[in-house]
């Protein structure tokens, strides 16, 4: 496993959407069937994603900056930056979240927000 900063293309896609907060742009990211989970939540098809995206990402304007990308046998672990309106009430600064994420046929299929804590060994 390598650390690179080179993404998939649907994947710089999605980033540069949410960044500029365009839903539509958000949701022409994913496949049909896709599966989004965050924060222990499944969002699964479009009609739930788009609830999350539009009021969770795009409505509380979340931006998010790459830190490392990593392709783990077809799964990419995106580690991320964010910042936003939400509310930071126990969170550390800065927020680094690892977006876990499968592509299939040039679309989204998975995506797994996570907020991982250092292992102690």
């Amino acid at each position: 496993m390598t650390a690179q900063l080179s993404l998939d293309p649907v994947i710089a896609s999605h980033i540069a959407a949410i960044n500029s907060f365009d839903v539509d742009a958000i949701m022409d990211t994913f496949a049909d069937d896709a599966l989004v989970n965050d924060f222990s939540r499944e969002f699964w098809g479009p009609e739930h994603i788009r609830a999350f995206v539009t009021k969770e990402l795009a409505g509380d304007h979340v931006t998010m900056a790459l830190v490392e990308a990593v392709d783990n046998a077809g799964m990419w672990c995106v580690r991320c930056r964010y910042e936003g309106d939400y509310d930071k009430t126990g969170l550390p600064d800065p927020l680094i979240m690892t977006n876990y994420i499968r592509v299939r046929d040039g679309k989204i299929v998975t995506l797994f927000i996570i907020k991982n804590t250092a292992p102690q060994y």
